[in-house]
Order: structure tokens, then C-alpha cells, then sequence
């Protein structure tokens, strides 16, 4: 990373591309891509991307300390099993609760900084980080949305992606104070999840009954799509892309951390699902509702009490 780039550039900067990641993740769902098939995509090209930056500053060289594929693990399964139930509790409650409960994870990451680091939070950095969580909640919301809860599950879902969020997010916190190489750190991250949801994929691979293959004319056989049209080649194709900003996105975050207070950095990386609203706005026409023009306005806001 530039030594004379500001911390608070840098965490943007991990805002705007990591909500980049999420804007082909949504893409993929537009066109009924395989969720499976996004993740594992997903964690390919983010693997090969850390991977890449292990060779270009030496993170290579930790990878033979056992606490750092601890740590990888830790931080990976935070990503991947996060994201996984995160998932599960859209399909048992709306997302209008579920996506601004998750956000609670930034909570608990600058309740880390601030009480096992000792990292300082002022008035105006206090006012700062509520109007960038105001900011995060705001954008979820969707009023014609019901929010009733009919599922025990979802409280189980939620609790456990808020916590796993929060391993993803502040484990970076804490390997880097260990002086861990965040590169390495996330390289195993990823490595661990790409081998999770290879596994997923092959058991979720379709398989045709035998009175299919045997005797079949084939002029008879109904056509089937191309691979790149099914579910999984969208989902696979719209992943890979999607990768490529989740290792930018999460790389940015770490230095953020590395070189600035992180209970700063993390409020404001939490404010990438803007990005994917901002999307939706110029490309699929969605209006905005007044809650999520105010969430724009906080976000705004947030980012000049911190700046001063």
C-alpha cells in the first residue's frame, strides 16, 4: 500500500469496491444464477487474487505459521459461513429486519478496537459512526415489505451471521495487531472457503437417472440450455467477477485497519451495500424510497464529522 495514502481514503476506497463484489452478486440473482455456483466462483478468483499479492509483498512467506491458517480460518469461515447463513435467514424473515441486524457486527468490532485496544472515540467520531450505521440500516429498509417473523429459525440465522461477520471483520483486527500479513491471513481465508464450497458444489451436481442415458435416441432428447445459460454457469460466470472486488474490496480494508483507528474503518466499510443501491438506481431503474435517500444523506454526512 502508498505509505502516503490516508487511511480514510483507503477505507472508502474498500467501501466502494467490496460494494462492487456485492453488485454482481446481486446481477447473478437478477438472472436466477446458482447461489452455489456464486460463491464458489466468488472465492476462486478472490483466492488467485490473494494469492497474487502474497508474491508481490511477501505475505508468502507467513504461510508456514500455524497460527496464521488458525486465523485464516477463522476469518474465512467468518466470510463463507456468514454469508451462508446470512442466506438462510432471508429464506425465514424479511429482509428489511435481517440485512440492517446483520450490520450489528460493526458494533461489536468497534466495541474490540475501543475496549481491547484502547482506541480513542470523541463526540464528533461518535456522531461519525451513528449517522454511517444510520446510513447502513436505512438502505435495507422497504416499507411495502411484511415483517412478520413466522420462523424461530431466523433468530438462530441472524444471531449467527451477525457473529460470523464479526469474526470477518474485526479477525482482521486482530491479525494485524498480531502482525500477521492481512494478504496471507486472507489468502488461507479464502482458500478454506473455496475448498467449502467446491465440496458444495460437486454434492449439489445433477445427476441423471440411468433410464435417461441408456437406449435414448437422440433425436428424441429434448434440447437443454448451454452450460453458460443454466443456473450454475451465471452463477459461476457472475462470481468469478465478483471475486476480483471481494479480494480489492477486502485487501483495501485491511491496510484501512493497518493504518487507521478501526473503529472508524469498519462503520465506514459497512457502508458498501450503497453501492449495490446505487447500482439499482442507474441500471434497473429502482426508485429509492425517502428512507434510502436519507440513508445517502447520512452516509454523506458521517464521512465529513469524521473527516474534521
Amino acid at each position: 500500500m502508498p505509505a502516503d495514502m490516508p487511511w480514510l481514503l483507503t477505507a472508502i476506497g474498500s467501501a466502494l469496491v467490496f460494494g462492487l463484489a456485492g453488485w454482481w452478486m446481486k446481477v447473478s440473482q437478477m438472472k436466477e444464477g446458482g447461489r452455489t455456483a456464486l460463491l464458489l466462483g466468488l472465492y476462486a478468483t478472490g483466492t488467485a487474487g490473494f494469492a497474487a499479492q502474497c508474491l508481490m509483498d511477501g505475505g508468502w512467506s507467513a504461510l508456514g505459521d500455524g497460527r496464521l491458517w488458525l486465523a485464516g480460518g477463522i476469518v474465512g469461515a467468518g466470510s463463507a459461513w456468514g454469508n451462508a447463513v446470512f442466506m438462510k435467514a432471508l429464506e425465514h424473515g424479511p429482509a428489511s429486519i435481517t440485512s440492517p441486524l446483520t450490520n450489528l457486527n460493526i458494533v461489536l468490532v468497534v466495541a474490540l478496537s475501543v475496549g481491547l485496544y484502547g482506541e480513542t472515540l470523541g463526540l464528533a467520531e461518535a456522531a461519525g459512526i451513528a449517522l454511517l450505521l444510520a446510513s447502513a440500516v436505512l438502505i435495507a429498509i422497504r416499507p411495502a415489505e411484511k415483517l412478520r417473523l413466522s420462523s424461530r429459525l431466523w433468530y438462530i440465522y441472524t444471531g449467527a451471521a451477525v457473529l460470523l461477520f464479526t469474526f470477518r471483520n474485526g479477525g482482521l483486527k486482530v491479525t494485524g495487531e498480531a502482525g500477521l500479513p492481512s494478504s496471507a491471513v486472507l489468502f488461507s481465508g479464502y482458500l478454506l472457503s473455496l475448498a467449502w464450497f467446491a465440496a458444495a458444489a460437486w454434492r449439489e451436481r445433477p445427476r441423471r437417472p440411468a433410464a435417461e442415458t441408456v437406449g435414448a435416441s437422440p433425436l428424441s432428447a429434448p434440447k437443454k440450455p448451454s452450460a453458460a445459460a443454466s443456473p450454475f454457469g451465471i452463477g459461476l460466470r457472475f462470481g468469478l467477477l465478483a471475486g476480483l472486488f471481494s479480494y480489492g474490496g477486502l485487501q483495501l480494508y485491511a491496510w484501512a485497519l493497518e493504518t487507521g483507528p478501526a473503529n472508524l474503518a469498519a462503520p465506514i466499510f459497512a457502508t458498501n451495500s450503497l453501492v449495490v443501491a446505487a447500482g439499482s438506481i442507474l441500471l434497473y431503474r429502482e426508485r429509492l424510497t425517502r428512507l434510502q435517500w436519507l440513508a445517502f444523506a447520512c452516509l454523506m454526512a458521517g464521512l465529513i464529522v469524521i473527516r474534521l
